[in-house]
């Protein structure tokens, strides 16, 4: 790669089609299938259609859209052109969306068709935002995609990029609060398809299926950065996955590596297919990230299918993935060990390294961090510094460099002085046979002393004994990770409330749970309460 000179989309799309690829099939979805070669052509015509609807070299356009061959098209297309593709969340309401155009100014957005309505109700009177373009079916006036592209009748020279510049946009998830526009440069994938690429082994003749969306930065790195970057192919889901699309994908395109997140591998283990369905047998490898992978889901996979779960983790910030399991050497319950091009530290509040053993935050130095935050020069100092970025999550390191989860920053808590981990809580409850998921937060009791509070998916719909599961529960945690980190209240739920890239949104758990929970009141129900997820849990 040129030190300074240097354009992603060429190195990606072109350099594909200049060495051989031209007719292999790169993106496949329900509908089509499309060759590195034709996505060259479509993505060279992208910056003539750019221009013509008065978007220049440096503006912004946002996309919202599904999985499908026509994301890699305007991705490729836009930084190819020197434009910067805002990827937005194909989830949000159109308050959502409004927020999110007119922070990042984007002169056009592509959407797919069923999220017009909520575009054009977002993108009343924003003084930046110039054009809505329908990717798919769309009634007059609305401008289509195909057919803008039809017609330009020639493709257009790449714009003259360094590698420095500003290629694409993600928002963060928000799990906190309104979301952050994280900037990547130009030379970001490259590392990441290197150095996650090579951790995870991606090959030439790989299929790769991310359930992952491809707005999702783990989603980005499996479906496009990883697979383009060594010329295997990518199968897309334009639909949000379910167990049964995911197993219905498998069997339709056997592809060689499976991505997903938790949530998703739990709910095919609980789908009643997965008592006879058999994954395919070219399905060599499924990887896990985009929350802490449970060591009883994995252990579950394992037994039911006999491949193991890959756990890796990642972030918006760093673009990819950079702590992860050795591919065949899976150890449950734990986060592996550095990603190849990575550095990690763990430092204490006062940012001293701690030994290991010990908890403490997790830094990351790597070539993919992002540039910044948009707009957001304090949390941007906050969180870069220097060539480290902050993760916010807490962890400790056994003596031969293995990393283990310990959970966010804010989320750790004492319990009688000793530090404790929801996430080790979560393991110990999602190991008992009745408990799909489960989530713990601090509460504090009458007496205001904290203590774990637990919030757990059943994994039936049988009638329960409160008194009998909560009594149950406590001695089965007990006995798994010791005596005083037991919950002291269960609240069974139908659901969790999470982001809709999946991620556990413990605050809102937190806003459920008034202070100073009577424990003498809760003790008489079992201290089991029942309740249903929050409003707005985003499920």
């Amino acid at each position: 790669m040129p030190l300074r000179d240097y354009n992603a989309a060429v190195d990606f799309v072109d350099r594909n089609v200049a060495e051989g690829r031209g007719g292999k099939i790169a993106f496949i979805d329900p509908q089509r299938s499309l060759s590195f070669g034709e996505l060259g052509d479509a993505v060279a015509r992208v910056g003539p259609m750019l221009a013509r609807l008065g978007v220049e070299q440096e503006n912004r356009i946002a996309l919202v859209l599904k999985d499908t061959v026509d994301f890699p098209i305007l991705f490729w297309g836009a930084i190819r052109a020197g434009i910067v593709p805002v990827l937005l969340n194909t989830r949000l309401n159109a308050d959502q969306y409004r927020y999110l155009l007119e922070d990042s100014r984007s002169k056009a957005v592509f959407a797919s068709s069923e999220f017009l309505p909520a575009i054009e109700e977002a993108a009343a009177d924003l003084p930046h935002l110039r054009t809505i373009v329908a990717v798919g079916d769309a009634p007059p006036p609305t401008l289509q995609l195909a057919e803008l592209l039809d017609a330009e009748h020639e493709g257009g020279a790449p714009a003259a990029t360094c590698a420095d510049d500003i290629a694409y946009w993600q928002y963060s998830s928000g799990t906190t609060g309104m979301p952050k526009g994280v900037m990547h440069v130009h030379s970001s994938p490259r590392v990441m398809a290197e150095n996650a690429g090579r951790r995870i082994g991606y090959r030439e003749d790989d299929v790769v299926f991310s359930a992952a969306k491809l707005f999702f930065a783990y989603g980005l790195g499996n479906a496009m950065f990883c697979t383009m970057g060594i010329g295997a192919t990518s199968v897309l889901y334009p639909e949000r996955p379910t167990a049964g699309s995911v197993f219905d994908t498998l069997q339709a395109h056997h592809p060689t590596m499976l991505f997903a997140v938790p949530t998703l591998y739990a709910a095919m283990l609980a789908d009643p297919r997965s008592r006879t369905e058999a994954l395919p047998d070219r399905l060599r490898l499924c990887v896990s990230a985009g929350e802490p992978l449970p060591a009883q889901v994995g252990l579950n996979w394992r037994n039911r299918f006999g491949r193991d779960i890959v756990n890796g983790v990642g972030s918006t910030e760093m673009g990819h993935l950079f702590l992860t399991n050795l591919p065949h050497a899976v150890e449950y319950g734990t986060s592996g060990v550095p990603v190849d091009g990575y550095r990690l530290r763990l430092v204490d509040e006062s940012g001293d390294d701690v030994a290991d053993g010990e908890i403490g935050e997790l830094l990351v130095n790597g070539r993919s961090a992002a540039a910044g935050y948009w707009n957001q020069r304090d949390k941007t100092r906050t969180t870069f510094v220097g060539e480290w970025t902050r993760t916010g999550d807490k962890y400790h390191r056994r003596v031969d460099g293995v990393y283990t989860y310990c959970g966010r920053t804010d989320d750790i808590f004492k319990v009688s002085g000793i530090w404790v981990s929801p996430f080790e809580i979560e393991q110990a409850l999602m190991s008992h046979p009745k408990v799909l998921e489960a989530a713990v937060i601090p509460a504090e009791d009458v007496d205001g002393l904290v203590k774990p509070k637990a919030f757990v998916v059943l994994s039936c719909c049988a009638e329960v004994d409160p008194g009998t599961l909560f009594e149950e529960l406590k001695d089965h945690v007990k006995s798994a990770i010791g005596p005083w980190k037991y919950p002291r209240w269960i609240q069974i739920m139908d659901d969790l409330p999470k982001t809709s890239s999946g991620k556990l949104q413990r605050y809102l758990l937190r806003e459920m749970t008034p202070g100073g929970v009577d424990a003498t009141e809760n003790t008489r129900a079992g201290r089991v309460v029942y309740g249903r997820a929050a409003a707005g849990s985003g499920r």
